[in-house]
């Protein structure tokens, strides 16, 4: 009955962009459908391939937000406009206006926490540290981290060391069988790995 009800709601959500509520809750999309249901029903200026969004990531202003191709977004915070401008207006009586469009290039990982204000271009080819606040551009091939951001790394040293280090983990052979395979024995087999490896047990 559950399958039943999920492939309803994930019909409902992505062939007609109704009970969105309802699809969230009991189907728990991952990443990767919800930047499929985006990118089809989200309103984005554009989204490339490849994307993943997780469902608690903030985007104020999806049609001045643009994505590339392989983008990560995990619980952040996208803002497309200045909220303060409204308080502003009525308080001193203007019209003024501030927004700005969000530009993610190809390549980018968002980490947790991080806000990315108006007028902002990341990347190609960057990350952005958890719990960061980006109120400028990130160059292409760097990491960035800190309120606000500042650029900590680039992306060329970091592959270089993540590849030495995982090729020394005790079941990077076991890990790249399972993503060759897929197989959820392999997979559980990983995890229990890398538990022993943490905890001896």
């Amino acid at each position: 009955m559950k399958g039943l009800l999920r492939r309803i709601l994930r019909y409902l959500a992505f062939e007609q962009g109704r009970a969105i509520g309802w699809y969230k809750r009991f189907c728990n999309p991952g990443g990767d459908e919800w930047a499929a249901w985006l990118k089809r029903h989200g309103g984005f200026h554009a989204i490339g391939e490849h994307c993943s969004i997780q469902v608690n990531a903030i985007i104020t202003d999806p049609a001045y937000t643009r994505l590339g191709n392989n983008v990560r977004l995990t619980g952040c915070t996208l803002f497309g406009h200045d909220g303060s401008v409204n308080m502003l207006n009525r308080a001193f009586g203007l019209r003024l206006d501030r927004v700005g469009k969000i530009d993610i290039r190809d390549n980018v990982f968002v980490g947790h926490g991080a806000i990315i204000l108006p007028g902002v271009t990341i990347g190609p080819n960057a990350i952005v540290a958890a719990g960061s606040l980006v109120n400028r551009d990130v160059p292409p091939g760097s990491i960035v981290a800190g309120a606000p951001a500042r650029v900590v790394g680039d992306i060329e040293r970091l592959v270089a060391r993540l590849e030495q280090d995982s090729a020394r983990l005790p079941w990077i052979e076991t890990l790249n069988r399972y993503r060759d395979s897929g197989d959820p024995a392999l997979r559980a087999e990983v995890e229990q790995a890398r538990i022993r490896h943490f905890f001896g047990r």
